[in-house]
């Protein structure tokens, strides 16, 4: 059949649009923009490699030991070998990319398409190597998000309309960092020095990505491509008109009077209902009396109307003073980040603004459901200031909020009665980091991106709530990195244990075969405390390797139970037999001596003849010498490091489950991980999460928000403070959403006041 006259499909027109690259009258500029950019990274990619002699020297002085420090010495001499080949790569991976753009080739990377949580399939180093680059390209991502976008616009622009993919985009700080990672994978350089690489390339490159990206857009300005871009996209209907908020505040309130609310019970579950319930407390509220406090004593937006009132200002004039404020609020923010913005300074300046902005300030008040708005975003902010979950400084970030919040409140009613809102979202996901990985020290820069994302609302916000949703991503995509690393840390504190969990055990076996050989004997002091401080590490070493069914074992545990028989007054004829042994038994000695690779040669052959001066003393009878002969004191390093977990073992043994709620008992052995407790200590609360249960000691082991081992606990111990109320179930409460749990609490304090609970 002919196809001729046939127009073409728009998926095939558009894929043949793509196919052809940028239009040809953007050829040279499009060649222009891949020198600009190939000529800055080969300039930064020079300046990183500058610094690394320098850089691994004095990690090399810092080193923790001889053997580090002659890695960084080492790795020193094979940078300088490798950096031809990872310049080569990585210059060569930018160009292909920049090509492949000019062409039409726009295909995503491979690694860049693999989500992020699939990161934690592949090996740890793999896994922070990866996370270090994608944490230094997320940090330009989100100091250049003005440049980036106006980039990707004009772009779009040169790519015959098609808006380029991000993943695609060789400009991207995605591209350009995981250029260094595509560079970097052939070489077998230790995983620490690559991240100190990583940290100059972040350093010398990436932080110089601001200029590059200005001069990009200043490149294509100048060649006419989008010159009057503007960063902030205009207001959207339903939401920039007085008309539209009226509208929907009417929709909302037919809406809500259809859904009937008992006031007496407890909040709603369903968010609408709660929004409906709030609307009528507040109206009740308004008619009994208008001064009295709310949440922490701020008083009513209605206690601030003239007396005799009755004309209300427009929602215009409300919104402008509104965006005076905010103006205000950027620059106080700059000034003094860790002052909070109190909720009663907020509606005494917004009063001060109204009326000093009126003709007639005696004659005008707020309107109700306006009043409604301002005390009801009043009293979320309230509960934020109060929350004792939210460490004080991401507090005092998201009362600068308060504004903004208003102005959406004003502009979009359903602020109050959609969970899924952009702005509920926004704080809610703030709140929760913080929560979550606010209470130590800042280590993964949660708190800058927290006032950074602060100030960008209150320097930006116009009324369109995308602003939200675009913050919203660049911050979730934020704390998915730090998530990963807390996940990462708590398997590794969750492996380092069970390996400690077999090592006590091995330990115990040990100690027990060890027992066994002294049982009924006392030999001298040397015999005694070479078998308990030092074979019982050989014993350990060997479990470990061979297993205890092993003959490995059974010749050690021989070897034991020979020398602590030795260490006895024998009659002729065992000392006949104690003469047949002691070569054997000796070469046993030095083989699991040798094994513990802690003795040179001298020191094991000084103890043997130690150990055989000894066994002649008792069989001379001469037990006062043999006495002399003793270890020097020396520090056990497996036996401190497992000392808390054998006091817990030991502890647990003792029978001390007689006094504890068997119930409760059964309750904790079923303890599902994950689950979070709050322990109290010297006053002070500190949350953990429960992360493994040991078989062998029947320990908990628990971790902090970071992920790292915090406590160490017996079933026996957590049964015993929970009775005591110092341990209990952290309330789940905690991890619903701020907006969510400050709106239930709103209600509750609003039916208080109302009268419809005590």
């Amino acid at each position: 059949m002919s196809t001729q006259g046939t127009p073409p499909s728009s998926a095939s027109s558009s894929s043949t649009l793509a196919s052809r690259g940028i239009q040809p009258r953007f050829s040279a500029l499009g060649q222009s923009c891949r020198k600009l950019v190939l000529n800055h990274l080969a300039d930064h990619l020079t300046r990183t490699f500058a610094q690394v002699d320098d850089t691994l020297f004095q990690c090399a002085e810092q080193a923790e030991n001889n053997q580090v420090q002659a890695m960084f010495f080492d790795s020193m001499r094979e940078v300088r070998r490798l950096r031809p080949q990872i310049e080569r790569r990585y210059h060569l991976s930018v160009s292909r990319g920049i090509a492949d753009f000019l062409d039409g080739k726009l295909v995503a990377s491979q690694a860049l398409e693999a989500p992020a949580e699939d990161l934690a399939l592949v090996d740890n180093e793999a896994y922070e190597e990866a996370l270090q680059v994608t944490n230094m390209a997320q940090q330009v991502q989100t100091r250049c998000a003005q440049a980036l976008f106006a980039l990707d616009k004009r772009l779009a622009l040169l790519n015959n309309g098609q808006p380029v993919p991000a993943e695609a985009n060789p400009f991207s700080p995605k591209n350009i960092a995981h250029a260094l990672l595509t560079a970097m994978q052939p070489s077998e350089l230790p995983l620490r020095i690559k991240l100190v690489l990583y940290g100059l390339f972040d350093k010398q490159l990436m932080q110089g990505l601001d200029a590059l990206y200005e001069a990009l857009n200043a490149r294509l300005i100048e060649a006419g491509v989008l010159p009057n871009l503007k960063f902030s996209a205009a207001r959207t209907q339903d939401t920039s008109s007085p008309a539209a908020s009226s509208s929907s505040a009417n929709s909302t309130e037919t809406r809500h009077a259809s859904s009937p609310v008992d006031l007496a019970a407890s909040p709603p579950a369903d968010a609408e209902h709660l929004a409906a319930g709030l609307d009528r407390l507040l109206a009740e509220y308004r008619k009994q009396q208008h001064a009295i406090g709310l949440l922490n004593g701020s008083p009513s937006m209605a206690s601030f109307a003239p007396p005799g009132a009755r004309r209300t200002y427009e929602a215009g004039e409300l919104l402008e003073a509104l965006d005076r404020l905010q103006q205000a609020s950027a620059a106080e923010l700059t000034q003094h980040p860790d002052r909070p913005l109190r909720v009663n300074d907020l509606k005494s300046d917004l009063h001060r603004q109204l009326a000093g902005h009126s003709d007639a300030p005696q004659q005008h008040r707020v309107g109700n459901q306006e009043t409604d708005a301002i005390d009801l975003v009043g009293m979320i902010f309230d509960f934020i200031l109060d929350d004792e979950n939210l460490p004080q400084p991401y507090k005092v970030a998201l009362s600068h909020l308060h504004t903004p919040c208003l102005k959406v409140a004003l502009l979009d009613r359903a602020l109050f009665s959609q969970p899924h809102h952009p702005t509920r979202r926004l704080i809610d996901a703030m709140a929760q980091a913080g929560v979550l990985y606010g209470a130590q020290e800042d280590t993964y820069g949660l708190l800058a991106k927290v006032q950074w994302v602060v100030r960008k609302v209150v320097q930006h916000f116009s009324g369109d709530l995308r602003l939200f949703e675009l913050l919203l991503g660049e911050f979730e995509e934020f704390t998915r990195g730090i998530r990963q690393r807390v996940e990462l840390q708590e398997r590794r504190a969750v492996e380092t244990a069970k390996g400690r969990d077999k090592l006590l055990a091995a330990r115990q076996d040990a100690a027990q075969a060890i027992a066994q050989s002294l049982a009924k004997r006392s030999p001298p002091p040397l015999i005694r405390q070479f078998l308990e401080r030092t074979w019982i590490d050989v014993l350990v070493f060997i479990q470990l390797r061979h297993g205890a069914a092993s003959q490995q074992w059974q010749r050690a545990c021989e070897a034991a139970e020979h020398l602590a028989w030795s260490g006895t007054a024998l009659d002729a004829a065992q000392r006949d037999r104690l003469q047949g042994l002691r070569v054997d038994m000796l070469g046993e000695l030095r083989n699991g001596l040798m094994l513990l690779g802690g003795y040179h040669q001298d020191d094991i052959r000084r103890l043997l003849q130690d150990l055989v001066a000894c066994q002649h003393a008792v069989q001379a009878g001469q037990p006062q010498l043999a006495a002399k002969l003793s270890l020097p004191p020396s520090p056990n390093p497996l036996g401190a490091m497992l000392d808390d977990e054998s006091a817990l073992l030991a502890t647990s043994r003792k029978g001390q489950r007689q006094s504890t709620d068997r119930s409760l008992l059964r309750e904790l052995e079923k303890l599902e991980f994950g689950t979070w407790f709050d322990f109290i200590l010297g006053g002070k609360r500190q949350t953990l999460k429960l992360s493994w249960y040991s078989p062998t000691t029947h320990n908990y082991l628990f971790v902090d928000r970071n992920g790292q081992r915090a406590a160490v606990k017996s079933v026996d111990q957590l049964a015993e403070e929970m009775q005591q109320g110092t341990a209990r179930h952290s309330s789940p409460e905690r991890s619903a959403p701020m907006v969510d749990r400050a709106l239930h609490a709103v209600y509750r304090v609003l039916q208080q006041l109302t009268g419809r609970t005590t």
